[in-house]
């Protein structure tokens, strides 16, 4: 039986697929090592994505304080109000940064 190849939509002919070939076959199982190998990336790639999150934390943090700092040097035009300077300046600021050195010190 002679099966021509066909295109897959950019001009490209396909493979005739084998008639030996599963196409639903299950990938075999895997065995305790490789669980092992796959749990221990895992946990690897959470913990880095943890650290980069915090450093990443850490640097919006010391771009808010500078921002604060340049507003109170009267950069943006006046000075912040108190609300603003009580609440979204150095302290939110360092609540920021804290938050982040946790999660990157893990």
């Amino acid at each position: 039986m002679n099966v021509a190849a066909k295109p897959d939509g950019r001009g490209n002919a396909r493979e005739p697929k084998r008639a030996d070939a599963q196409p639903d076959a299950k990938p075999a199982a895997r065995t305790p090592l490789e669980r092992k190998k796959a749990e221990r990336r895992q946990r690897y790639r959470r913990k880095r994505r943890i650290i980069r999150t915090g450093q990443v934390l850490m640097a919006v943090a010391a771009v808010m304080a500078l921002l604060h700092l340049l507003a109170h040097l009267g950069t943006f035009g006046g000075q912040p109000s108190g609300f603003v300077d009580l609440v979204a300046g150095y302290p939110a600021a360092a609540v920021l940064f804290l938050a982040g050195a946790v999660a990157a010190g893990q």
